[in-house]
């Protein structure tokens, strides 16, 4: 369906956000009517969602600022078992104690895209685990279970992945599923709502939810799917080859953050735009019309401006400060990526692979090797010509540390301590 009337629709069909609608005019409809209250379920592995759940943080966002009321849904309850959806093997089981450290780690990310409060607009952020921690077994079987088709649960995909692949899945595993669509029914009787929303692998599990409510007697309930997203290269939205891009400033600073976004692919420009800023329309139709060198003016807005809705308008100024000085003057910022070392390893000299590897700027002394015999890596900004030799006290720079660079766009400092 196109055309939408309601202002939350419109605005997340024109920026890309919608794979699938259970029912489109339905959901239209009460929202013209709103505010609906509507919510996305995150569980709490980490202490950091990482930058795959932007897209979803992002609707969120969106539906509070065209007049809903949205929910961030902590998975306290559902953490301590695991969502078994597209794995090839089991989550490694979390105390108690760790998922709430990790809820509070996550809810410092949630008070930047969300304004939480009482109003009928106020996001609010729940922990399953207050209903679910609390239920009683042979009950929940008898209200919840009975209603669910063990047959049908065996035919979703996130389910015959790990059959086809002749991989366990515990009992354990296939009831969180069932817990998912309890959620659903348990946040309509508590908030109202009639509303979940997810990436598009989540969509039997939120249609488990509405069969479950319609079953259990709630009002209409309606699924919204985001699609899954990947580069134009094939790659995962989330990962480097140094890692996830978590979106916490202590796992990953905010220059290097901005530095993920800065080496956008040229194809992914506009669609990012669209997802993962809240520049006008008009504004993003001028940015992605621009061709050839002047396309790095907009990797660059795009960076700042995803890193100023995460880490604030001073922390993206600075990052891209840091990246103007130290890509086109060549100059040294204490806002570069740190990492330390004993101080008696540069005493007694340390190999100048090794230290690119310790950097994280090369997966292994071969690859840095390699990089090294292309002219790729630099020490102090001079291009590094012997790979035999060994850093010492005597190349410490000013700031007390030694640069090393792959490339024009990766930096590190590795300092003594």
């Amino acid at each position: 369906m196109t055309g939408f009337k309601s202002d939350f629709l419109r605005t997340l069909d024109e920026r890309g956000f919608i794979h699938q609608i259970s029912d489109p005019e339905g959901l239209d409809a009460a929202c013209v009517k709103g505010p609906i209250t509507g919510y996305i379920g995150f569980d709490a592995t980490a202490t950091s969602l990482h930058v795959g759940s932007l897209i979803q943080i992002m609707m969120l966002h969106w539906m509070q600022q065209t007049g809903h009321r949205p929910i961030s849904l902590m998975g306290g309850g559902t953490s301590l078992i695991g969502d078994p959806s597209f794995k090839d093997e089991a989550r490694k089981l979390l105390t108690p104690a760790d998922i709430d450290a990790n809820i509070a780690g996550i809810q410092k990310v949630f008070d930047r895209y969300l304004a939480y409060g009482d109003g009928p607009t106020g996001a609010m952020m729940i922990n399953n685990a207050d209903w679910l921690t609390k239920l009683n077994y042979l009950e929940f079987l008898r209200d919840v279970g009975r209603h669910f088709s063990v047959n049908r649960m065996l035919s979703f995909d996130s389910v015959k992945l790990r059959l086809d692949r002749e991989q366990s899945l515990s009992f354990l595993e296939f009831n969180y599923m069932i817990l998912q669509g309890y959620d659903f029914v348990e946040l309509n009787r508590r908030t109202g709502t009639v509303l979940q929303m997810g990436g598009s692998d989540q969509w039997g599990n939120i249609v488990n939810g509405i069969d479950l409510g319609h079953k259990m007697g709630t009002p209409q309930l309606f699924a919204l799917t985001s699609p899954l997203l990947t580069t134009s290269s094939g790659a995962k939205m989330g990962k480097t080859a140094s890692g996830a891009v978590w979106l916490n400033a202590d796992l990953l600073s905010p220059y290097e953050f901005w530095q993920y976004w800065r080496n956008t692919e040229d194809a992914d420009v506009a669609r990012f735009l669209k997802l993962y800023t809240t520049l006008p329309m008009p504004e993003i139709a001028r940015l992605a019309a621009l061709g050839g060198s002047e396309v790095n003016e907009a990797k660059k807005i795009l960076a700042t401006e995803v890193t100023a809705l995460l880490h604030g308008r001073d922390a993206a100024v600075a990052a891209a400060e840091t990246a103007r000085k130290t890509f086109e003057e060549g100059a040294l910022s204490a806002d570069l990526p740190t990492v330390e070392i004993p101080r008696s390893e540069l005493e007694a000299g340390l190999g100048v692979l090794a230290a690119f590897v310790r950097a994280g700027l090369a997966g292994s002394n071969g690859e840095a090797r390699r990089s090294a015999d292309g002219g790729g890596l630099k020490v102090n900004d001079a291009t590094l010509t012997d790979v035999k030799r060994t850093l010492g006290l005597g190349d410490l720079n000013e700031t007390g540390a030694i640069k090393l660079s792959l490339g024009r766009k990766k930096h590190v400092l590795l300092k003594p301590v």
